[in-house]
């Protein structure tokens, strides 16, 4: 999005033990893909499908879902703040502060996909602000840095293209801010121009960016902070976050008492599925090396849930299938993977210590957790609709306490590393 600076970037650790022999060729062939750029990727692709969509949407040959587009752009401008520390004005160190607001952000986002119209102007503001105001002080930034402009201009080659970029971005961020609460200075049409545009100066500025980081090396570094969150933990925390939302919301939306969006909710989730597989090769039935096929399929992902988003009830019905499918098998796998060798029994001697115990539990619960709701998707009727909040918003908490676990077990790592005295 508008906060993409040079030489701010996160290496991510892409391959798992077992994973070191990869076919070197074609769209097997590993991905070296940072993470702001992959961010950028994902809403530059957002961007160009909005675009493209709006240009039969003003001929009134497809409905148009405008708190869906608004709520996906807010979890992308919150994503960034919870991964990279960057916000629409800048980069911040990353703190526990700042993640907070990054989750206020991101729950603000899931409830404006979620139920129409509940937060009235709220969303309009807020990317009124990170778009409009964001964009100015971004392109103010760049030009009177003397880190950036005038560097850049002086390295020139590649860091040329990144000036075009950067200002190009910044500047038409400022222009669909205003576009966010002036929606009758242009026309429909030509507000599609406006954001296509915008598209393809994001895509532009990541391949920019991506160049740099592969030409120099040295660019790519951690976000400023003391705060350990790694993007699979983040990832985990904002997952938890829309599971607890999201079960938390059906309770009324069953008792009638709210409106509900389910494509835009099948949408938002298929993009946070996406980012995992870009960013770490996560996907919901394991962990693969993060190879250029998927790349290829996360892109793919965030093309399906923003056009969800975008468009209501056009993609309910696949993307059902394939949300409830991937839940039942990558919830079968997980659970074969955890009870075999607890079956088999422990090798070795020695007691296990209390936090796997408890550690195995919650993936154990969050597994069958994931293979109900999954069930819940393909079988019509199969819980209630109460019940089905209820186990989202289960599912949700053991994902957050999952987080919790790990640290631990970060802890009693250092503990058991350190020398004895």
């Amino acid at each position: 999005m508008t906060s993409t600076e040079c030489c701010h970037g996160q290496l991510i650790p892409v391959f798992h033990e077992g994973d070191d022999v990869v076919v070197s060729w074609g769209i097997m062939k590993k991905a070296e893909i940072e993470l702001d750029v992959v961010v950028l990727l994902v809403a530059a692709l957002t961007m160009l499908l909005t675009g493209a969509l709006l240009f039969p949407v003003s001929r009134g040959l497809l409905p148009y879902y405008e708190n869906g587009v608004y709520g996906l752009f807010l979890f992308i401008f919150a994503l960034q703040m919870v991964t990279l520390g960057r916000t629409p004005f800048g980069d911040a160190p990353r703190s526990k502060a700042l993640i907070a607001v990054g989750v206020v952000v991101a729950s603000l986002g899931m409830i404006t996909c979620f139920i129409p119209e509940v937060l009235s102007r709220v969303p309009q503001i807020l990317l009124s602000i990170s778009f409009g105001l964001g964009g100015i002080a971004l392109l103010l930034q760049m030009i009177l840095s003397p880190d950036r402009f005038p560097t850049w201009r002086r390295y020139g080659g590649v860091f040329r293209h990144l000036i075009a970029g950067c200002a190009a971005v910044y500047a038409l961020s400022a222009l669909i801010g205003l576009l966010v609460v002036r929606k009758d200075l242009l026309s429909t049409p030509m507000t599609a121009v406006v954001v296509l545009v915008m598209g393809f100066s994001l895509t532009y500025l990541a391949v920019t960016l991506q160049k740099i980081y592969n030409t120099y090396p040295e660019a790519v570094q951690e976000p400023k902070g003391e705060l350990d969150l790694p993007i699979e933990r983040a990832m985990i925390l904002l997952t938890g976050v829309f599971m607890v939302i999201l079960g938390v919301l059906l309770v009324p939306v069953n008792l009638g008492k709210l409106p509900f969006s389910g494509s835009a909710q099948l949408g938002l989730l298929m993009v946070i599925m996406a980012i995992q597989i870009l960013a770490t090769g996560a996907s919901p039935i394991g962990s693969f090396p993060r190879t250029w096929l998927m790349i290829i399929i996360g892109l793919v992902f965030v093309a399906l849930g923003a056009t969800s988003c975008i468009i209501p009830w056009v993609l309910v019905a696949p993307l059902t299938l394939l949300i409830g499918c991937t839940n039942i098998l990558g919830g079968v796998l997980k659970l074969k993977e955890i009870l075999v060798p607890i079956i088999k029994g422990p090798r070795g001697a020695g007691p296990v210590p209390p936090v796997l115990v408890r550690l195995n539990l919650v993936q154990v619960a969050m597994n069958l957790v994931s293979v109900t709701f999954g069930a819940s998707m393909l079988i019509h009727d199969l819980l209630p609709g109460m019940v089905i909040g209820v186990v989202l918003a289960a599912n949700g908490g053991l994902l957050l306490y999952l987080m919790h676990i790990l640290y631990e077990l970060d802890r009693l790592q250092k503990t058991m590393s350190q020398p004895a005295s």
